[in-house]
């Protein structure tokens, strides 16, 4: 998960502080339950929607992004599952990504991010092949200037011919909440909504590759 540097965050902290008749109007995310969900029209409509919910227990940030792909829920597992890739340096926001091992259902991969500059998160997924889900945790927080930083991915079928994607995480760090409100380019909403739209598109160009079965 990419954010603002944190080199920048003091003094926009203070300058959202001093905008935020600016920010609350131009429709900054409210806390939701985190059992909220979009209608099937309000998600075909708008092809993803963006909920901050409510943090855990030690406190942070959390959101919960609804989308669809234009992919079937076998064929969009296989992509989501491909570990060892060469398509999520596509992501403008990933500058490097690494599979470093897999023992079971437990995969670590590592990513670099263009705003992380000399950082490498290292991530734990555990992979629910039955359930179409993926629970993952970063396993060097404190490498990367963050607390804690988890969450899960669960794929769903939406009709014939698409996946319904549900991406939850909980996380927190120095500015967190002035990165999930933030409500321009750089903050939460934009990072998330391109990144929804990226795999939109990635496994629309890719859907041929992971149509074979292996």
């Amino acid at each position: 998960m990419a954010r603002l540097p944190a080199q920048t965050l003091a003094w926009l902290s203070l300058l959202v502080a001093l905008a935020f008749p600016l920010v609350h109007a131009q429709g900054a995310l409210t806390v939701q339950p985190a059992s909220v969900e979009p209608s099937p029209e309000e998600l075909t409509r708008d092809k993803e929607a963006l909920y901050r919910i409510e943090p855990e227990a030690r406190g942070g940030e959390a959101y919960k992004l609804v989308y669809l792909v234009p992919a079937p829920l076998e064929v969009f597992w296989r992509f989501k599952t491909d570990f060892n890739n060469d398509f999520l340096v596509s992501n403008r926001f990933i500058r490097e990504h690494r599979f470093i091992s897999q023992h079971g259902n437990i995969v670590i991969t590592e990513d670099t991010y263009t705003n992380a500059p000399g950082k490498v998160f290292r991530w734990k997924t555990k992979i629910h092949p039955a359930q179409h889900r993926l629970e993952f945790v970063l396993d060097n927080p404190v490498e990367c200037d963050q607390r804690f930083n988890y969450g899960s991915i669960q794929l769903e079928p939406f009709g014939e011919a698409q996946t319904k994607v549900t991406h939850v995480a909980y996380f927190d760090f120095f500015g967190a909440s002035l990165w999930a409100n933030y409500p321009w380019p750089g903050g939460m909403s934009s990072f998330l909504r391109y990144t929804a739209t990226w795999e939109q598109e990635t496994i629309l160009r890719l859907r041929e590759r992971y149509s074979e079965k292996p």
